[in-house]
């Protein structure tokens, strides 16, 4: 669970209290008024008791409406600062944790989850301190009147705040698994047709993948209202608890009418239906704590350990270090790829071919060191990449992915990621090289111009070519290109794929390693071909 900020829940925990006990006081001093009107008194003698309905009937939107305002302060503070920390730890932590995890999957955890669990101090905790509060409170002010009366309706308040809450999560509990797996395999299928739609398309599968999201999202919502159902059988207990508080009351009351004032007699009756108002709401506080910790569990699975916050620092190494690697590569918990055994002098180039889905991808991301061999090991100057600190692999050696991240800021920003230092100078060089130097001064602030939505605001292409200017401001000698030159056309492709690989544009001290299944016939490099295409 995200760390609550303690005084702003007790805070919101006080004000909802308030909040329902002005109902409650409400429900007292009625029933005082209307039975004492009965007797037609002076109209002085209920001045005060006419002037305290209204102020209750006030105080209670006020004070309901305050504990809104803090408990959902204190939710959306919990989820910015939950949402903080796992970012944090996603950056600096292991990145073999996120590689193994669909991007769908991940959105789930880290949007969904973190809602989940941030929504457990609006829907869990406030509605179970305010009735633990005004259980005692009402019990007590019952026994003052009919300590039978106060048995019954104490009874019935744990029947109502225990049991039925009790029974709703162990039915959400038994349902919400297999719900939440749903509804991770929508994401899945949705975050599939929407990042590929247009390769989808191409391959006349973009129908059949849509028909599988909504088919996963028929499935989710048939989970969801199986998790429904008994929760709903759940919440009619505190309505039958009700009714026995009530009846309790009747026959107290009828017990005691003899010696007791009928003012008194009548708030006997009427305070416990104000009573279980806040019991009303804890079925569903018991689903929400159960869907909390099973979200709190998915992103502990997440992130099972704190990530140290130690600063990376990024210095180029006077040369360029030789890369070598023995290993075999994949994903965790996915197929292992063939051995390579491979070593690479400063300024070596190498261009890795093979079929969709062969390996590639997780072969680049090996010799990054982003994550583990599945077997043997890779080095950077006979060093093993697994001893060395963030900044010294981040200074050797950069990949750069095929789906690499643009920011909804401005150009600038978005190629100052490579390196900070850069001046303006420097990137309109390097959006020059690759061929944006026309879309560039057509924008209508140049480097200042914000691309809103990301990578929406710009064309396949023209992202592709951002992205290859972020790595020609890279200060890494080591640079590992995952399909550099996807969705360019093949005259500008094949002209870049060229420049990159014989020195042009990355510098005849760098090494330079390309992954692509566009290679043409004509590249004088070596070739490493993994797959089926040997």
């Amino acid at each position: 669970m995200p760390a609550f900020d303690r005084r702003r829940l007790l805070l919101a925990i006080a004000l909802g209290t308030l909040a329902l006990g002005s109902a409650l006081a409400l429900a007292g001093v009625s029933a005082w008024l209307i039975t004492r009107a009965w007797q037609m008194p002076l109209v002085l003698d209920l001045s005060i008791a006419v002037v305290a309905v209204r102020a209750l009937g006030i105080s209670r939107g006020v004070f309901g409406y305050c504990e809104r305002l803090a408990s959902h302060d204190t939710a959306l503070r919990a989820a910015d600062g939950e949402r903080t920390e796992i970012y944090r730890r996603l950056a600096h932590g292991p990145a073999d944790v996120t590689a193994r995890l669909h991007s769908g999957d991940l959105l789930t955890r880290v949007g969904t989850d973190v809602d989940t669990v941030a929504d457990v101090a609006v829907r869990a905790y406030v509605p179970i301190g305010v009735a633990a509060v005004l259980g005692v409170a009402a019990t007590t002010v019952i026994a003052m009147i009919s300590p039978a009366a106060a048995v019954v309706l104490a009874v019935c308040l744990l029947i109502a705040g225990v049991l039925a809450p009790g029974l709703a999560a162990r039915a959400a509990r038994a349902q919400e698994e297999v719900a939440r797996r749903q509804q991770s395999d929508r994401d899945i299928a949705a975050v599939t047709a929407l990042e590929h739609a247009a390769e989808l398309r191409v391959a006349g599968r973009l129908p059949a993948v849509i028909a599988e999201a909504e088919e996963r999202q028929r499935d989710w919502g048939s989970a969801i209202d199986r998790a429904a159902a008994p929760a709903a059988a759940a919440a009619a207990v505190p309505t039958l608890a009700v009714g026995a508080g009530v009846i309790g009351a009747v026959v107290a009351g009828i017990g005691i009418a003899a010696h007791t004032a009928p003012t008194t007699l009548a708030v006997l009756m009427l305070l416990p239906l104000s009573a279980f108002e806040a019991t009303v709401a804890l079925p569903g506080a018991a689903v929400a704590l159960t869907r909390g910790r099973i979200a709190a569990a998915r992103l502990r699975d997440l992130l099972p350990a704190p990530a140290t916050q130690a600063t990376v620092t990024l210095t180029a190494p006077a040369e360029t270090p030789v890369l070598r690697a023995d290993v075999r590569a994949g994903y965790p918990g996915g197929p292992v790829g063939e051995h390579v055994t491979l070593t690479l002098q400063p300024g070596a180039r190498l261009a890795i071919t093979g079929r969709s889905g062969a390996g590639k991808t997780a072969l680049l991301m090996t010799l990054a060191g982003l994550i583990p061999p599945i077997d043997g090991t890779v080095t950077i100057d006979d060093t093993p990449t697994g001893e060395l600190t963030e900044s010294q692999l981040r200074s050797a050696i950069s990949y750069f992915a095929e789906d690499a991240h643009l920011f909804s800021t401005t150009v600038r920003d978005n190629l100052l990621v490579a390196r900070g230092d850069c001046t303006d100078s420097e990137l309109t060089d390097a959006l020059a090289a690759v061929g944006l130097d026309e879309w560039l001064s057509g924008l209508p602030d140049g480097l200042g111009t914000v691309l809103g939505g990301g990578a929406a605001a710009v064309s396949a292409g023209q992202r592709r070519r951002l992205l290859l200017a972020r790595v020609l401001l890279s200060p890494a000698p080591i640079v590992l290109l995952d399909e550099p030159t996807e969705h360019l056309d093949a005259a500008d492709g094949q002209r870049i794929l060229t420049a990159l690989l014989d020195g042009r544009l990355l510098g005849p001290r760098r090494t330079v390693v390309v992954a692509s299944h566009q290679l043409g016939i004509d590249l004088a490099c070596p070739r490493l071909s993994i797959g089926h295409d040997r």
